[in-house]
């Protein structure tokens, strides 16, 4: 269930960033469908360019394998070596979890048994699109003197979708903050992420008070 969750987050946050962020509209249940395809594909095509990169990491280990067998009495490259096809192997492992899960997907969709993960995604984006003016203004009120259309868009909805588990899902604040800090990490940057902890907390505070 937590899996099935945490892909519904991550395909609402790719499918959001295909949709423009210019107040309220309104968006039919059949163009959400057709933008949560696209987000599907992408979210696949950027699993198989991850493969391809860590396939072209391990061709380049494996040769550096070889050229340091060759020079072995002469320096001590091999022990790097080594370390670099570690980090290769734990990168492909990564993907290969991530993959399994992605390749498991359609199951998830079609079984009765399991999360009706499209549903999800079409609530979270309807619920972000159908009431941005307010999301936006109850963020921009925790964060500091800054505005959250200074913010990257990749930021900026990863917070609007952190605020709609919270205030419309009522899933527990811990939990959307952790999803969204698991969201920043893989999709912002280091400035970025930091700029939503420090929201996040102000979010939880609020929402404990």
């Amino acid at each position: 269930m937590h899996n099935n969750k945490s892909l519904s987050r991550e395909l609402s946050l790719i499918s959001l960033g295909l949709i423009k962020d210019k107040g309220d509209f309104k968006l039919e249940k059949f163009q959400i469908e057709e933008i949560f395809e696209s987000a599907l594909d992408s979210l696949i095509n950027h699993f198989r360019d991850e493969l391809d990169n860590c396939e072209s990491d391990l061709e380049n280990a494996s040769q550096k394998i070889l050229e340091s067998e060759l020079h072995e009495g002469r320096d001590s490259s091999f022990a790097k070596v080594r370390d670099e096809l570690k980090n290769s192997l734990k990168k492909i492992e990564n993907v290969m979890n991530a993959l399994s899960v992605t390749i498991d997907f359609p199951k998830l969709i079609v079984s009765s048994g399991q999360i009706d993960i499209r549903e999800d995604v079409n609530q979270r984006i309807s619920k972000i699109i159908n009431n941005l003016t307010t999301i936006d203004s109850h963020i921009d009120q925790v964060m500091d003197g800054w505005r959250l259309k200074r913010l990257p868009r990749i930021d900026r909805d990863i917070l609007r979708l952190a605020y709609v588990d919270i205030n419309f899902l009522d899933t527990p604040v811990a939990v959307a903050c952790d999803e969204a800090v698991h969201l920043a990490n893989k999709y912002s940057d280091m400035q970025g992420r930091k700029f939503i902890n420090g929201v996040l907390r102000r979010l939880q505070t609020v929402k404990s008070q």
